[in-house]
């Protein structure tokens, strides 16, 4: 039987001032708050490594035009996986084209064993990504109205609409479809308590406290 969301910090813990977003510290803080998982950002380096980073740029390096040795402050999304396969959710973000492979690659040789979803904005990745593998969980994010109904289209077993794009008439749509729904961001207490009332699949929080503090009991 369904219990309830599926609790996911987002960027481990975007939302916490004491660490930084898209680390080994801001995953370890969302699980060790209770969180079941965590969604994190794929990008690729030049020398092709699959690195955990949100913006195009770090440190003032854009990632796509610098070596791994470069960027040695970001995580490798194998070292990532390796490190949580076994005892997270993961909701593993590609943000490029070209990201498929090494990520497939990593995936297999870290299964997830508590369940994970390969999500992205962009059809084409999702869409490469089927191309390679049948199995793996896909998932669509959307932050529009004008491009929400593409879930339809594409082999994706999850819907990932922003908080402002959710209704009960689309949770029931996409249950219907034998699809799972996320939302994102969530990140009041009476949001939260709503979503989870319209029976999505999970919530995901830039505050993995308040939402493991608000929704944990109902689990």
């Amino acid at each position: 039987m369904f219990a309830g969301p599926l609790l996911l910090g987002h960027r481990g813990a975007r939302g916490v001032r004491r660490v930084a977003e898209n680390t080994v510290s801001a995953f370890d803080f969302a699980l060790e708050r209770g969180c079941d998982g965590f969604e994190f950002d794929g990008r690729l380096t030049r020398d092709n490594v699959a690195v955990v980073c949100h913006d195009a740029k770090s440190n003032g390096l854009l990632i796509s035009a610098s070596t791994a040795a470069q960027v040695p402050h970001l995580p490798q999304l194998q070292d990532v996986l390796a490190r949580y396969a076994k005892h997270a959710f993961l909701d593993i973000e590609l943000k490029v084209p070209g990201i498929e492979v090494m990520t497939l690659a990593a995936v297999r040789e870290h299964p997830c064993e508590r369940g994970c979803v390969i999500s992205s904005f962009l059809p084409e990745i999702l869409l490469e990504f089927r191309n390679r593998d049948a199995a793996i969980p896909l998932g669509f994010i959307c932050d529009e109205k004008k491009t929400l109904q593409g879930w339809q289209e594409l082999p994706v077993g999850y819907v990932i609409p922003h908080h402002s794009l959710i209704t009960p008439k689309l949770v029931n749509e996409v249950n219907d479809a034998g699809k799972k729904i996320v939302v994102w961001t969530v990140n009041n207490r009476t949001s939260m308590l709503r979503f989870a009332a319209w029976g999505v699949h999970g919530i995901i929080s830039d505050r993995p406290e308040l939402l493991v503090r608000t929704l944990r009991t109902a689990r």
